[in-house]
């Protein structure tokens, strides 16, 4: 017919389809694996900015149980046995002249050493303070199902280690408890006064935000203020 023109449209071959098909699929999978590292990069950097917050969570209630550490008669209100320090406080909630217990420990838990803190109720008699006494040493090792109610799992750890400053030195307190122990056999000296200082020594586990040794000393507040 004159003056019309027919075009003939050319389409996509068999070929051609399959391979655009095949770079849409390899960039389609080079995006999800983009993504899944982005995810993940973002799930570890959120897990270790949490060990980082529950570690000095962690110290900070150290410190806060040494701040309001409490000296009883015929009791120091501070012990350790290289196992668990036990800690006479007093209590933060009502009634305000009440008193607590609490204890920190290493124990195994599922396979994995973990620093553990115990406390007690509020104590309002020298017969509960005693008794409370003798429970958190009972509790490092062999804790009750009432205990294990009473105890918060904080970090993992291989050891730690406990020193007291005393006369301008930082001292063993386990030998330093021996020989008031003998003493007070004797009876020759009034009970241990608390130390001016605690130097806490942990050894936490690699692959943690924070690894290795770590350090923390405290200083009774009336020598300056805890740190």
């Amino acid at each position: 017919m004159a003056g019309k023109y027919l075009h003939q449209v050319d389409g996509f071959t068999l070929i051609e389809l399959l391979v655009a098909i095949s770079l849409m699929a390899l960039m389609a999978v080079l995006s999800w694996r983009g993504l899944d590292g982005i995810s993940r990069t973002q799930t570890q950097l959120q897990q270790r900015a949490d060990e980082v917050l529950t570690l000095q969570a962690t110290l900070a209630q150290w410190g806060a149980d040494l701040d309001a550490m409490a000296e009883q008669p015929e009791l120091a209100g501070l012990d350790w046995d290289g196992r668990v320090l036990r800690i006479v406080r007093r209590a933060s909630v009502e009634p305000v002249d009440g008193l607590r217990v609490v204890a920190w420990a290493r124990r195994s838990v599922d396979g994995q050493g973990q620093w553990l803190r115990w406390q007690s109720p509020t104590l309002l008699s020298r017969s509960a303070l005693d008794l409370a006494w003798q429970k958190a040493a009972l509790w490092a090792q062999t804790p009750s199902d009432e205990d294990r109610l009473r105890e918060v799992r904080t970090v993992p750890l291989d050891s730690w280690q406990i020193f007291y400053f005393r006369s301008n030195a930082w001292t063993n307190p386990l030998s330093s408890a021996a020989e008031a122990t003998a003493a007070a056999l004797a009876g020759t000296v009034a009970p241990v006064a608390l130390p001016d200082g605690v130097r806490l020594v942990l050894k936490l586990p690699p692959g943690q935000a924070v690894s290795g040794s770590l350090v923390r000393d405290w200083v009774r507040p009336l020598l300056g203020g805890g740190k």
